[in-house]
């Protein structure tokens, strides 16, 4: 659908003042140009008056991108205020407002696949308030996507006036489009991630640094079923998924709950991480004992013909805004343990940024080691506990 529509201009006004009745001037010829001229002119001074591209929310920008012609799945997201850690006010986004998290739910789309997603604010408007840089930017939350293909109207920013007020809800549309080799379309299959850019300002600084944020992966067929995924943010002050130190692990000896702080698997299950950078802060990812390719899915798929030109690595850098992924065999070769991930910038991991990934043998059952798997040194930091089930597995 186009967002763009001529229209017969109507006949012409008398001026203010004008004794001149309309119907007494002469008619000028309503040529192609004149028609162009009129609409560019609305256009001009729509966005003069509303203050930019506040005018999102006037039809002017088309609903769906080129290629969705309507939503394959629909999905309810919700935006709401969790414990605070320690004096952090904490939000984050959930499936259901019980299931809220940070990082958020995963998202996962097919190229090809048109998804829309109606998010629903119950963030309390003096929380936004507290949050807020300026007193004159607007309260609300918004989803802003990186990777597929939207519209201004998904934009999710102050500037195209698509966000959402406290008690509100606004639907977001995302449209993987497919790799198309006759118009030179190069696909969005990949590791992305959805953020707020509302939140405290117009880049939504705040909303990241309270937990709005979470992973998407958009597939090919053919790629890879991970068993197990897990969504691992690497910010500022040392973190990863806003948790330091002993907080970033709280997966206990006995039946271990898998979630933002607590990354388990069975030895032989198939992980798959989506890393992603938030803030400020240049990072390394690096994981103990497991390796995978360079590739977009982190493996080299069967037969191959350039697989011994593709390199194997165990540490990637990750700068804010990157994101990726990788795939890896739990335990592969190495067997079950407490396999360290850190940043390797050495004085970020001795703040405490660093994790680890537990391989639980084929019964399920915790290897030792669980009393020294974090050294002396790492400051724990409070944390919002994590509820259950924000990993997303793939049976």
């Amino acid at each position: 659908m186009s967002a763009w529509r001529l229209v017969e201009d109507p006949a012409p006004e008398p001026a203010a003042g004008s004794a001149e009745p309309a119907q007494a001037r002469p008619e000028r010829p309503r040529t192609g140009a004149r028609r162009i001229l009129v609409v560019a002119a609305v256009v001009l001074l729509t966005l003069v008056g509303a203050g930019g591209f506040a005018a999102a929310r006037t039809g002017m920008f088309a609903e769906r991108p080129d290629g969705c012609v309507k939503p394959d799945r629909s999905i309810q997201l919700y935006a709401v205020e969790l414990p605070k850690d320690g004096t952090q006010i904490r939000l984050g986004y959930g499936l259901t407002p019980e299931t809220a998290s940070y990082p958020g739910p995963l998202m996962e789309m097919m190229e090809g696949e048109c998804l829309a997603i109606t998010l629903h604010n119950m963030v309390p408007e003096a929380t936004l308030a507290a949050l807020r840089t300026n007193p004159d930017h607007p309260l609300g939350v918004s989803l802003h996507v990186h990777g597929v293909k939207y519209t201004q109207d998904s934009d999710g920013t102050v500037q195209s006036g698509s966000y959402v007020p406290s008690g509100g809800s606004r639907t977001y549309t995302w449209y993987a489009q497919p790799r198309n080799n006759k118009t030179g379309a190069q696909g969005t299959a990949g590791y992305w991630w959805y953020h707020d850019h509302v939140v405290g300002g117009p880049h939504g600084t705040q909303g990241l640094s309270s937990g709005l944020f979470g992973g998407l992966v958009v597939r090919r067929p053919g790629d890879p079923k991970p068993d197990r995924t897990y969504t691992v943010v690497f910010g500022d002050r040392q973190s990863i998924n806003l948790r330091r130190g002993t907080a970033t692990d709280t997966c206990t000896e006995v039946n271990p709950q898998p979630g933002p702080s607590c990354l388990v698997a069975r030895k032989g299950e198939r992980v798959e991480f989506v890393v992603v950078g938030i803030g400020n802060d240049m990072h390394t990812f690096h994981l103990h004992g497991h390796s995978w390719a360079a590739t977009r899915t982190g493996t080299v798929p069967n037969g191959q013909p350039f697989a011994d030109t593709i390199p194997v690595i165990d540490n990637k850098t990750l700068g804010p805004g990157d994101s990726f992924g990788l795939s890896v065999v739990a335990g592969d070769s190495v067997g079950p343990g407490h396999w360290m991930l850190h940043c390797h910038m050495q004085f970020h991991s001795d703040a405490g940024m660093s994790t680890m990934l537990h391989v639980l043998d084929e019964n399920g059952n915790m290897p030792p080691g669980m009393d020294h798997q974090h050294g002396a040194a790492a400051p724990a930091a409070a944390a919002a506990p994590a509820p259950d089930g924000d990993t997303h597995q793939h049976n």
